[in-house]
């Protein structure tokens, strides 16, 4: 590596919490309906949050946008340090995508609070990793939401089920947990999202549902 990449190694961890901080579905929302969306719906700055508020293109566009803050971080960290079967370029790239997940987490632009929940952005920067694992999370998520009608349900499901795939796709124990440790803060972000499922509570996808 040159000097130059190693300075921008250096600087990376900082730059991916930059870019995950940026409250893409915050400021299409104020673009778009001139809101905040924080006053809105559930509060959340997520791509289901934005769909409820201001419609399904902008959900899109956030959607887009928080994959991205997660997969152009720990691309660059797998292009500075390709030798992905070793375990300190892992926990190198592991680190630059716990920086992005932890920036939409608590972003340091709204003051470390009203942060998205991070499923899009973990899905970003698993993209740059596991694509197969990925797809598997994918899968279940959609046979969940189609079965249940409700995003968390589905976010909670495709979660769990990411360490195991990760596992069976790259045989890596520090990337295992580095997406194990990922899971367990996605689960935690939805507390409230558990509880309303448990009460029957959850908004549902789909305003045919007759709960609705």
């Amino acid at each position: 590596m040159t000097l130059a990449q190693w300075l921008f190694a250096l600087i990376l961890p900082f730059l991916a919490y930059g870019m995950g901080s940026i409250p893409f579905g915050l400021l299409i929302v104020r673009l778009v309906g001139r809101m905040d969306i924080r006053d809105n719906g559930s509060g959340n700055i997520g791509a289901t949050n934005v769909r409820r508020t201001v419609g399904t293109l902008p959900a899109v566009v956030t959607l887009i946008c928080d994959i991205g803050k997660g997969f152009l971080p720990v691309c660059w960290a797998g292009l500075l340090l390709p030798a992905a079967d070793a375990g300190g370029p892992q926990a190198y790239i592991a680190l630059v995508g716990l920086c992005a997940f932890a920036g939409h987490l608590y972003p340091v632009y709204l003051k470390f609070r009203t942060g998205g929940k991070g499923v899009a952005t973990a899905a970003g920067c698993l993209l740059a990793v596991s694509p197969g694992a990925l797809v598997v999370g994918g899968l279940v998520f959609i046979m969940t939401a189609c079965s249940l009608n409700r995003v968390s349900a589905a976010s909670l499901a495709a979660t769990g089920i990411l360490p195991l795939a990760v596992w069976q796709a790259t045989g890596s124990g520090v990337l295992t947990l580095w997406v194990g440790v990922i899971a367990v803060w996605i689960w935690s972000r939805h507390r409230d999202n558990i509880r309303r499922l448990l009460e029957g509570t959850e908004p549902t996808i789909w305003k045919s549902d007759p709960e609705r």
